[in-house]
């Protein structure tokens, strides 16, 4: 059993998530982790976990039973469109990762695609190839899975609560901001290639994931949906 990594070692680790194997770096191994040799390769999902959470109702982090709340750990532009490429999680399992996983921990990290096998498959919808910066933990009672043409995707309910999260702690108003006006523009391109009605309805949730922004005044924000 390896110990884990010194720049997470002060970070309270849920009950759950102890459960998890450590890393040869330090850092618990998710569930949905792929292993490939006995090593878990952090950048691919286990083929299987997505299809399995959802039926099971698996936490997405540390494969247990979820309860009443379904916790989704999201970047902003998801506050949009309110979909996500990945099951839910419990709050506490969600709530550690965006304190210790280093890709959302660090801004300027960037995925490692180096020695990536050759068959594996995007998530599915389109996806922003970049760092968001910050990421938001999304909390609610409701959600369900959909299919695209290129795999399946989650649509997220209304929030009971929200959290931006950056660099480990409590995101800004400016920090959140800034990481929906470098990601907005991309959303617009894909909404005007839809026509007029697109555009209309992204104008909307636009607005719709103001209000939240402005509500989440604090780490754990209540929020009237």
């Amino acid at each position: 059993m390896y110990s884990l990594n010194a720049s997470i070692r002060d970070i309270p680790v849920p009950d759950r998530l102890r459960r998890r194997p450590v890393s040869e770096t330090g850092y618990p191994v998710p569930w949905f982790v792929s292993w490939h040799r006995g090593v878990p390769d952090f950048r691919l999902v286990d083929p299987a976990a997505i299809g399995r959470a959802h039926r099971a109702g698996l936490c997405w982090l540390c494969g247990q039973r979820l309860g009443r709340y379904r916790t989704f750990v999201i970047g902003p532009m998801c506050a949009i469109n309110r979909t996500s490429s990945e099951p839910p999680s419990h709050r506490e399992c969600a709530e550690y990762a965006v304190m210790a996983c280093p890709f959302l921990t660090r801004p300027k990290m960037r995925r490692n695609d180096k020695d990536l096998p050759t068959d594996i498959r995007s998530p599915g919808g389109i996806m922003l190839a970049r760092n968001p910066g910050v990421t938001l933990i999304w909390v609610t009672r409701d959600y369900g899975m959909f299919r695209v043409a290129n795999g399946r995707l989650f649509r997220i309910g209304d929030p009971e609560h929200v959290a931006f999260y950056a660099e480990g702690r409590a995101a800004t108003r400016s920090e959140v901001m800034a990481s929906i006006d470098s990601g907005l523009p991309e959303l617009r391109k894909i909404a005007e290639q839809e026509g007029a009605d697109a555009m209309a309805a992204l104008s909307k949730q636009v607005a719709a994931a103001m209000v939240l922004i402005n509500d989440a005044v604090s780490p754990w924000a209540q929020v009237t949906p």
